[in-house]
């Protein structure tokens, strides 16, 4: 490998990046734009929900009730409701994603010792909150019956007792903020796209052209053109890795928790790799609509849908957990998590690093036998 050549292919390809004002920016700002929409947008906290009561006693129990609904951050009590009517009329017209209806002999069976009844109405369409929902709906019961428990056995004996008190302790994520979480998989989402589209383009272009066969008959090796076109896409890359954690620090207080040192070699590994996935692609296109589309379809999509970005790959069906560990975002969301998030080192995540080398490995085999075949042909 000769270093002039390697040097003027990489300094053709700034200039040439340079050039293009357009597609610098949208490689340098896009980026950190998508991690703010997807931070505020993405997000699996529920909160606001809108509630509504049916309360058919209007006791001082009832009403104490309510006051332990109103005092969670959780509800917004937006409607009183006289009649089942009215309730079928607030989840249809979605003025409410809750309805908590109270029975008229609410105080008679809390006085009585009998179990008391409350019914909860929660919009089902979407699953995920309504269990959410429930959860709330659960744990305010608790709070409340063990208010009620307090208060009766001060009655009968003039004594109070101490109910058992757990203080659950979060590691990591003391807030659980959605955002954390996500914040990993955004980069790795981000720079996969970033660098696999952009350097399937790059490569594509010179083939659209025609420039590829100059190169091929001029003393610049193939390695030296692959390694000098895909470097300043790399620097951007990892410029992009810059301004998404100083953004994810900024706006969301998310900070490193871990080695930088780790994290730069973890992000220049899973770069190799997203690079490799981009010459894969080009190798397998012949214009750079084909090139766009296909590294759109073999980066965004697996990183957003299979990687573990946003879904568990634990409970995604076997198949479907097979195709996922093919990915390489899933396995650099491992890596960012240890580090970003937990703080542990290298020995917690090391065989995700490999699987990435290993991968980067199969893609520029498995390119160069088909650019190889592609040169011989023509």
């Amino acid at each position: 490998m000769n270093l002039r050549r390697l040097k003027a292919i990489t300094k053709k390809e700034f200039k040439h990046l340079w050039r293009d004002k357009g597609f610098l920016l949208i490689l340098l700002f896009f980026p950190v734009m998508l991690l703010v929409m997807f931070g505020y947008a993405v997000n699996f906290d529920v909160q606001h929900i809108k509630l509504a009561v049916q309360d058919n006693e209007k006791s001082e129990n009832s009403r104490a009730f309510l006051k332990t609904l109103q005092g969670s951050p959780y509800f917004d009590l937006v409607l009183f409701l006289n009649n089942d009517t009215e309730v079928q009329n607030a989840l249809d017209t979605k003025r409410a994603q809750l309805v908590v209806v109270i029975p008229s002999d609410f105080s008679d069976q809390l006085v009585n010792d009998k179990k008391a009844t409350l019914q909860f109405l929660v919009d089902g369409i979407d699953g995920n909150t309504a269990a959410v929902i429930s959860n709330y709906m659960n744990a305010i019961s608790v709070l409340y019956q063990q208010a009620i428990n307090s208060e009766f056995v001060f009655f009968r004996t003039g004594n109070t007792i101490r109910i058992v008190d757990y203080q659950p302790v979060y590691w990591y994520n003391p807030d659980l903020n959605s955002t954390v979480y996500l914040l990993p998989g955004l980069i790795s989402m981000i720079l996969i796209v970033t660098a696999a589209i952009s350097v399937s383009l790059t490569l594509v272009r010179e083939y659209e052209y025609g420039t590829i066969e100059q190169i091929m008959v001029s003393p610049v090796l193939f390695t030296e053109l692959l390694i000098g076109k895909i470097l300043p896409y790399i620097v951007v890359a990892l410029l992009n890795a810059i301004f998404i954690l100083l953004a994810g620090y900024v706006v969301f207080g998310v900070s490193v928790q871990g080695s930088y040192l780790l994290l730069f070699l973890s992000t220049i590994i899973f770069l190799i790799t997203a690079t490799s996935l981009g010459i894969f692609i080009s190798a397998l296109s012949q214009t750079q609509q084909i090139a766009f589309t296909l590294a759109t379809f073999m980066s965004f999509l697996p990183a957003f849908i299979l990687s573990g970005f946003i879904f568990q790959i634990a409970s995604m069906p076997l198949p479907v957990q097979f195709v996922a560990y093919l990915i390489p975002s899933t396995y650099f969301n491992n890596a960012l998590r240890a580090i970003i998030i937990r703080g542990t080192g290298i020995e917690t995540f090391w065989s995700n690093l490999f699987a990435l080398i290993l991968t980067s490995i199969i893609l520029l085999t498995i390119s160069n036998r088909i650019m190889t075949n592609r040169a011989k042909k023509a």
